[in-house]
């Protein structure tokens, strides 16, 4: 027979051993998640170019987030496009860099998007176009609506932020001048196509390729021209003229670059976010936060000097904004501890977004999802 104190301590032995095996349950259920979503564009099926309409995206929530009715702002990451839409989760370790940065209170808990937003040629610029898709309408109307309606958001432009890496920075800054209602804050590591730079846009190019090409290709292993076919489909767009679907602002003569006024200035007024300025400065006033960054020793000096020029004209126009150039090259400062992700990307948006509901939203919010 058992004695009732035996009996006991069998119990206890039995609570304690189901314990060991209940906790690391529990536990993992407190971790952060990078979960993957689709969402299909209805602003991108009529695309000449072939455009994917489903859009891949990865979320990035805090630890947690399942057992918390907490709702958390967003920031939305535009990604260097020539790498994957989640090549930073997988290759650099955005996670446990997130995760580190809440834990050691550099931020408090926070989602992050990274969605794919690249055409078969390469950067969408962000802007719609009747040959690559209408990619700003995806983003406002459909991306932003889709994300607050899935997960447990902060619905309101105070509370999301956007940034971006390289053509992810143009795009970035862009959707913050354009729709300040929406993005309250932007944060753009070493922005491109900010403006002008030291060698004209058009030097770069393979002009007879360009004009010859049998289709999209011919220009593969040609950087340069995929980057600038791609913005001048963005820009320069001609749904009539297979097979790139663009006017060319530009065609040699013998040795000779003629130069089409017309187009070049169309160009230049839509594409170069200085040209935007003057048009959008009191939206970029009303930003909550608005900075940008660029590497003092990138190997195209074009875009230090453009850069440069763009900060000389956001002062022309008073826009506040941080702008700082810093020592080293593109890319390789920005992820790890002691990357600027952390130390200054994730820092700004602890000072510029904000982390609760506004008291006159917070009993509707926290009657849904």
């Amino acid at each position: 027979m058992i004695s009732s104190k035996t009996s006991t301590s069998l119990i206890l032995a039995a609570v304690f051993i189901a314990s060991l095996n209940i906790a690391p349950l529990f536990a993992a259920t407190l971790e952060s998640q990078v979960v993957s979503r689709e969402l299909r564009s209805e602003n991108l099926v009529h695309s000449k170019i072939g455009t994917d309409p489903l859009r891949k995206m990865v979320v990035y929530l805090p630890a947690g987030y399942n057992e918390s009715s907490q709702r958390y702002p967003v920031i939305y990451f535009l990604p260097n496009p020539f790498g994957s839409y989640r090549a930073y989760f997988d290759q650099r370790g955005a996670q446990s860099l997130f995760d580190h940065a809440i834990a050691a209170g550099v931020i408090n808990k926070f989602i992050l998007v990274s969605v794919d937003m690249n055409t078969p040629l390469g950067c969408s610029w962000y802007v719609n176009s009747p040959v690559t898709g209408n990619w700003e309408d995806f983003m406002i109307q459909e991306l932003v609506p889709y994300i607050d309606a899935n997960f447990k958001t902060l619905p309101n432009r105070d509370s999301r932020g956007i940034a971006g890496d390289f053509m992810g920075g143009h795009g970035a800054i862009r959707f913050a001048m354009k729709h300040p209602d929406v993005f309250g804050s932007v944060y753009a590591l070493h922005p491109v196509g900010t403006g002008t730079g030291v060698q004209t846009m058009y030097s770069r190019m393979n002009w007879d390729l360009l004009a010859h090409a049998k289709s999209m290709d011919d220009l593969k292993g040609d950087n340069f021209l995929m980057i600038f076919t791609a913005i001048f489909q963005a820009h320069l767009p001609n749904p009539d003229k297979p097979p790139l679907y663009i006017d060319l602002p530009a065609h040699k003569e013998g040795n000779n670059l003629i130069v089409n006024s017309e187009l070049t200035e169309k160009l230049l007024s839509t594409f170069s976010l200085q040209e935007l300025v003057p048009e959008y400065a009191d939206n970029l006033k009303s930003l909550r936060g608005f900075k940008f960054d660029w590497a003092r020793s990138d190997q195209n000096p074009d875009h230090i000097y453009s850069n440069q020029a763009f900060t000389h004209k956001l002062n022309e126009f008073g826009v506040v904004h941080e702008a700082e150039e810093y020592n080293g090259t593109w890319g390789e400062p920005n992820w790890g501890n002691d990357g600027r992700i952390y130390n200054d990307l994730l820092r700004f948006f602890q000072k510029h977004l904000v982390f609760a509901a506004p008291q006159t939203l917070a009993g509707t919010l926290a009657g849904t999802h």
